[in-house]
């Protein structure tokens, strides 16, 4: 991701980390399937761009990290669209746009949905649980569902490494 980065802009090489500096961890991706680990990780190293304290990127200022997470978002959906799952893209439209809510709130659940997404991604198994964080603020059914589908230990893992990280 960084070297592809680097390698697109110098705007973006500008923005790494010095390699020390660098976490290379992959956060939700574990809980998913392989062939979505880079567009996902990708996509979330955008997510903490915008509202975290991301792994790869140290922009500059505002403008930049905001430029930059799009960049990253982008090109995350961009590589798992190459994959022809159009439920999987589906739903990390689902996701992106209920992060936004959720940060919009001020609320709790990016956690959970992100876990969630990547367990499930492209199983179309997550109507309901997004539904009750959109209306309700329930991110538990997405945390319930991730634990189904991934187990505790990876589920608690993951939601250990993003708290370290959000914003």
């Amino acid at each position: 991701m960084a070297v592809g980065a680097s390698a697109e802009s110098t705007l973006w090489a500008d923005c790494l980390l010095p390699e020390a500096e660098r976490d290379r961890s992959p956060v939700f991706s574990p809980l998913g399937e392989a062939r979505y680990a880079l567009g996902l990780e990708t996509i979330y190293e955008g997510y903490l761009v915008h509202h975290g304290r991301p792994r790869l990127f140290a922009p500059p200022d505002d403008d930049t990290a905001l430029l930059l997470g799009d960049y990253l978002y982008a090109h995350g959906v961009a590589r798992i669209s190459a994959l022809h799952d159009v439920a999987a893209v589906a739903d990390l439209s689902e996701l992106i746009s209920l992060c936004s809510q959720v940060r919009a709130e001020e609320a709790e659940g990016d956690g959970p949905l992100w876990a969630a997404t990547a367990a499930l991604l492209g199983r179309e198994a997550l109507d309901e649980a997004r539904t009750a964080l959109r209306l309700h603020a329930d991110w538990q059914p997405l945390e319930t569902a991730a634990r189904s589908a991934a187990g505790d230990h990876a589920v608690d893992t993951a939601l250990a490494a993003h708290a370290a990280r959000r914003g």
